[in-house]
């Protein structure tokens, strides 16, 4: 089983912290690590390596849900900028989104969140409290909440 399929049956199973909402195609997730305040993953329901790869109504409605989330994140957290990625590399594959709400000066050098050092990335000192967590699922919540009225 792949990292998100193992994720997403967490999620379904009430074990996922970090779970913040189901929608018609996938699942809204806070990131793990919070280096980037307001770090969201919208993980698509169907194990699936390409967007063209889905069914075509499939897909139409998970993009227009990723944009929801975005535009959720962007609402809840006030960034600059967001940045929308979907990444993979390798067998197997499971699509699924990482948006960034971006802030002036957020890392030493523009550009990618990536560039940062893994150790950096990942520090501890990134990991929510459960308060910290409560607090950006509710943000993103309430804004979800606005958006799919």
């Amino acid at each position: 089983m792949c990292g998100v399929c193992q994720t997403i049956q967490e999620t379904i199973e009430g074990k996922n912290r970090y779970f913040v909402r189901e929608l018609e195609t996938g699942y809204v997730v806070i990131g793990d690590y919070q280096r980037i305040k307001g770090y969201t993953l919208f993980l698509c329901k169907v194990h699936a390596t390409e967007i063209h790869f889905l069914e075509r109504s499939f897909r139409e409605t998970f993009l227009n849900e990723m944009s929801l989330v975005a535009e959720a994140v962007y609402n809840a957290f006030g960034p600059d900028k967001l940045n929308y990625e979907l990444l993979g590399q390798g067998e197997n594959v499971h699509m699924h989104w990482h948006i960034f709400p971006r802030r002036k000066g957020d890392t030493p050098v523009p550009g990618p969140v990536w560039k940062l050092p893994r150790e950096e990335m990942y520090a501890e000192q990134y990991l929510p409290s459960d308060k910290e967590l409560q607090v950006l699922k509710q943000k993103l919540n309430t804004e979800l909440d606005k958006l799919l009225q």
